[in-house]
């Protein structure tokens, strides 16, 4: 039988300035050699949209189907994508905000394994304050960009 491979640990989080206003993600895949750096901005979003997008661009990295421990110091996400998605799809998103991201994030839900943990926020967990750092890059400077990183 062959090895499946192990899971792939994906760190997200959103920034936004004002609420709307300037926004940005950050995250950080993580795979066997090497860590994906990912950012970028939108003039005028939400903290939420940012959170969501954060994920959205980590899954859609992911070439493969794989399976995905996403962390997020955002519980609308959390519990969004691992709970609430199932009653808003049978309604047909009806009356969610950001239907066009969740819709992703279920597309996306569909093509990998993924588990969704909460994270607190600012507490010391180094992937964390790197997807935060990240978001903040995002914001400012209002550009979608990504850069590997070997592992060590």
């Amino acid at each position: 039988m062959p090895r499946q491979p192990k899971p792939l640990v994906l760190y997200t989080d959103g920034s936004c300035s004002g609420n709307p206003g300037p926004g940005g993600f950050g995250a950080v895949l993580i795979g066997k050699k090497e860590a994906l750096h990912m950012w970028g901005g939108e003039e005028h979003t939400t903290n939420n949209r940012m959170e969501l997008m954060a994920a959205i661009r980590g899954l859609q990295a992911i070439k493969r189907p794989r399976e995905v421990i996403v962390w997020s110091d955002s519980t609308y996400l959390v519990k969004g994508a691992s709970s609430w998605i199932y009653g808003w799809n049978k309604k047909g998103f009806k009356g969610v905000k950001n239907p066009d991201l969740w819709l992703e994030i279920d597309r996306l839900q569909s093509i990998h394994d993924v588990e969704w943990n909460w994270v607190k926020a600012h507490s010391g967990n180094e992937l964390n304050e790197l997807a935060d750092s990240l978001a903040h890059t995002g914001r400012r400077t209002q550009v979608y960009d990504e850069v590997r990183v070997p592992l060590q």
